[in-house]
């Protein structure tokens, strides 16, 4: 018994278990067409009110309402809508507000909650697109030096960015500390002249936190004399004020110089750290940064008042203002920034030379580096209730799931795919419209996509709905997507009981079963007193039961995963299987009748002597085995003994004697068709050809053996050994002629090489090619230059 209610558990487990898998059934999908589609991707609302009256689940899937004989014009299930506003193709432009780089540009969705929305985006880097670069710099007095040398690099530096782009802007800006203390020092003096005479010989101004000197300009000359007029300055702490400085820059368009359409790179130079938020306390500034511009004739007016700004404002700002922003650092200062580096999107980091003199090379390493990916991002007003994951193959074959794609050149095209999935609808219906916004980062260029959330049904239209309709008990309730939505004072399917305090409580008592305290056991709602059960599961043949909905039709026992064996088995009535005719067991499980156990006798399991049919299957004895237990296993095998008659009587080659022949075989052996029945014996016998040949035999009423033997043999077909030696010997004479040749023109065209060198040698030679240049004669002739001359 225990076991048997353990099995029984984990059947209704089970059961319950692959209901829960459709998500429509939930009780809260139920109670209105906007809940329901609401609910899940797969959920549709039935308006059929002849549902109300088969107690049939109004929320379900398409499928289940079109096999519930629900009519596709009544189900509102309603689909997501893609409608392309602005979908220019990606393109170069001769002016920079032609160029094109993302599409398409402006779309309008209708999105289901809870149903992803994948939408095709293209982007394309174009050439020749507009380029501001600004340069900030730290100008405390460590970095006097680099000063100078800066100056001399500006035309380089718009020579080799004008061989990426015809359109290059560069300006100019500088940045030192607080000009308050503990970062700079206050007394009078020192203020006027924080570091006397710098190393250039020019005379240190006082401190300031950020000038802005040369606004983005296309006369790049004007650069190197900005900044060699560009004084130096001091502070005490090492830290400098560069953030204050960032975030001026970024946030100052106008003053600045940003354009509209172009690709923003911020240049960031220096050889110390940085102050973050909340280091402004040490000198008395308290009031946070607002991320706004307070430039007054080119200088941060709000530097001794405000905070610095934290990592996630300028993080925010640089991806709202799409600035790539390069981190020009010393060695020393290298790992603290790499590390800023993760925080800010499109941003890198550099080593800057002691003197920048690698600053050419670091601008257009990092901006091949910026312009060689593609980043995309999105940005929302409720991110917590909108996520977005992006797909792409990257120029690859497989589909992976990223926002990022690298190794790009300057007119490559990527395609991505993004995947929207709204959670809920928000409760406010002013936030069923939202604008997402997809762009890549670093880049001007974006997607708007406005999203209508669909949060509600066409027949939950006011223009649609019936208040006070007779189909609700005369006017107790509104029809609205085929049920009732009972006023005020009323309840029931049709609004037909009145929710009076008394009447209410003692009509519910009808509904608790004794020593219960749940109304209708959990599983339905009181009514008027009675219960009207929950339809719980997908399949409309599942259901609760009962006066108190105590019962129902799915918690049995299975057979082949159906409850009951299914319903041409037997059905389930309050957890107990009630089995139809010719079939029995707890699980309706045993088929009576006999049909796979008759054998070849013609008798259930070819004989009791044999076996035992039991629910259609044949459990067989000892000796016996089969479907029909037509086989015996341990009777023997005579074969070998009986393969001397095929020698005897049909090859004639055997070795035995006549008399021992006939002691054995029978007189005739029939030929025919050898087959296999109950009482039949099927063997096989070889010959010296090793020819197979097929016989069987069998035992007639008086016990004298009857064989049958098959007319032909199966003989092994023959090999050619002699084609097959003369195709091996005819191969091996091939291929060595093949490589003879192949060494002889090989040979050739080495001495031919050999040849032509060394006539070429012969014709360059410098000495008389008939003398021997090495040979030397065997007598010497002297000549007295005195003799003869008197």
């Amino acid at each position: 018994m225990l076991l048997w209610a353990i099995l029984l558990t984990l059947c209704v487990s089970q059961a319950l278990g692959q209901e829960d898998e459709n998500p429509c059934l939930v009780a809260s999908a139920q109670e209105s067409c906007s809940a329901c589609i609401a609910t899940a991707k797969e959920c549709g609302w039935c308006m059929s009110e002849i549902y109300q009256e088969q107690n049939q689940p109004r929320c379900d899937t398409f499928d289940n309402h079109i096999r519930g004989f629900c009519d596709k014009d009544m189900i509102q299930f309603p689909s997501d809508e893609i409608k392309k506003i602005d979908d220019l193709e990606v393109q170069d432009g001769d002016r920079p507000e032609d160029a094109v780089q993302i599409q398409p540009q402006s779309i309008r969705l209708r999105i289901r909650p809870k149903k992803p929305v994948r939408i095709p985006i293209v982007f394309r880097m174009a050439a020749n697109y507009p380029v501001d670069l600004y340069y900030l710099m730290d100008l405390s007095s460590s970095m006097d030096d680099d000063k100078g040398k800066l100056a001399k690099l500006g035309n380089l530096i718009a020579a080799r960015m004008s061989a990426i782009t015809k359109n290059f802007r560069l300006g100019f800006g500088s940045f030192v500390d607080k000009v308050v203390s503990p970062f700079v020092s206050v007394v009078p003096s020192k203020l006027k002249n924080p570091c006397h005479v710098s190393l250039s010989g020019q005379k240190c101004v006082p401190p300031y936190g950020f000038k802005n000197q040369l606004s983005l300009d296309l006369e790049t000359s004007r650069f190197a004399k900005k900044v060699l007029e560009s004084p130096i300055s001091g502070n005490l702490d090492a830290p400098e004020g560069g953030f204050d400085a960032i975030m001026q820059a970024v946030v100052c368009e106008d003053e600045i110089g940003w354009r509209p359409v172009s690709r923003r790179m911020l240049l960031f130079a220096t050889d110390a750290g940085f102050h973050l938020a909340g280091d402004g306390k040490l000198g008395g500034v308290v009031q946070p940064n607002d991320g706004q511009c307070h430039l007054v004739n080119d200088e941060y007016s709000q530097s001794s008042y405000q905070d610095y700004p934290s990592v996630g404002q300028i993080s925010s700002k640089i991806k709202e203002k799409s600035v790539n922003i390069i981190f020009a650092v010393t060695q020393e200062q290298l790992p603290l920034y790499d590390k800023l580096s993760q925080y800010i999107d499109s941003s890198t980091t550099g080593i800057l030379a002691n003197d920048s003199s690698n600053i050419v090379n670091l601008i257009q390493e990092n901006y091949e580096r910026i312009t060689s990916k593609v980043k995309l991002t999105a940005e929302s007003l409720n991110e917590g209730n909108i996520n977005v994951e992006f797909f792409s193959r990257c120029n690859k074959t497989e589909e992976t799931s990223t926002s990022e794609c690298g190794n790009l050149k300057i007119g490559q095209t990527v395609h991505f795919e993004a995947e929207i999935t709204v959670n809920e609808c928000p409760k406010d219906r002013r936030q069923w419209r939202q604008e997402l916004v997809i762009k890549p980062a670093g880049y001007q260029d974006r997607l708007k996509i406005q999203m209508d959330f669909i949060c509600e049904c066409d027949c939950e239209k006011a223009e649609i709905k019936d208040p006070n309709s007779n189909k609700c008990s005369n006017g107790n309730g509104t029809h609205v997507c085929g049920i009732c939505k009972c006023n005020p004072g009323f309840y029931g399917d049709k609004c037909q009981c009145q929710a009076d305090g008394a009447i209410t409580k003692e009509s519910v008592d009808h509904c608790i079963a004794p020593n219960s305290t749940r109304v209708c056991s959990g599983r339905g709602q009181c009514e008027c007193g009675k219960c009207v059960c929950d339809r719980r599961p997908a399949n409309p043949e599942h259901s609760y039961d009962g006066k108190f909905c105590e019962c129902d039709n799915y918690s049995c026992a299975r057979y082949k995963k159906k409850v009951c064996g299914g319903l041409e088995r037997g059905i389930c009535n309050c957890g107990v299987c009630k089995c139809k005719d010719g079939f029995n067991g707890t699980d309706c499980g045993c088929d009576l009748s006999q049909d796979k156990c008759m054998g070849a006798s013609g008798e259930p399991c070819n004989g009791k002597e044999r076996g035992e049919c039991r629910c259609n299957k044949c459990y067989c004895n000892e000796k016996y085995s089969g479907p029909t237990c037509q086989l015996c296993t341990n009777c023997g095998n005579e074969c070998e003994k009986y393969s001397i008659c095929i020698k005897c009587r049909v090859n004639g080659n055997g070795k035995h004697t006549d008399e021992q022949c006939d002691r054995i075989c029978p007189k005739d052996i029939l030929e025919g068709e050898v087959k296999e029945t109950l009482d039949v014996q099927v063997c096989s016998y070889k010959d010296e050809k090793n020819c197979k040949t097929a016989f069987s035999y069998k035992f007639d009423e008086r016990g004298k053996v009857i064989m049958v033997v098959e007319k032909e043999k199966k003989c092994p077909t023959s090999v050619n050994v002699l084609a097959i030696v003369g195709g091996v010997v005819g191969g091996i004479v091939a291929l060595g002629l093949l490589l003879l040749l192949i060494w002889k023109l090989l040979t050739f065209i080495y001495d031919s090489r050999e040849f032509a060198k060394f006539e070429k040698e012969r014709q360059n030679a410098k000495w008389d090619t008939g003398e021997n240049p090495i040979y030397k004669q065997a007598t010497s002739t002297f000549k007295n230059p005195t003799y003869g001359t008197r």
